[in-house]
């Protein structure tokens, strides 16, 4: 049931955060989006490009391989344990219900320390 709340979450979502690609960036998770006492929230998190939404899983202890998008992409992490890192030294920890902008034309990759499933939303 989380997974389908948190996809719905995204899809009813517009607009974009921006992230400060350096070594400081602050892990985002979806709860921290919603601060409002209410029933219903939406937040602007991500604008496609692409018109796609990946369902992604890297198994415990292995690595999504260096690479770059031409497109921007979120990656949205569902469960498990992973860090993103990238060609910039930005370096973020990833745990169920974080999320991380991906920035274009950048080389990053993903360790995975458990089995972690991500959506990836270019």
């Amino acid at each position: 049931m989380k997974i389908i709340s948190i996809m719905a979450s995204v899809f009813i979502l517009i607009g974009c955060k921006t992230v400060q690609n350096n070594s400081k960036s602050t892990t985002m998770n979806l709860k921290n989006l919603h601060t409002e006492n209410k029933a219903v929230q939406t937040n602007v998190l991500f604008q496609p490009t692409d018109g796609k939404v990946i369902s992604l899983q890297i198994a415990k202890n292995e690595q999504l391989a260096e690479h770059m998008t031409k497109v921007p992409a979120l990656l949205v992490c569902v469960s498990g344990n992973a860090t993103y890192h990238d060609e910039n030294g930005t370096t973020i920890k990833l745990q169920s219900g974080d999320y991380f902008n991906i920035p274009v034309n950048v080389k990053h990759w993903v360790d995975a320390h458990e089995e972690s499933n991500f959506l990836l939303i270019k």
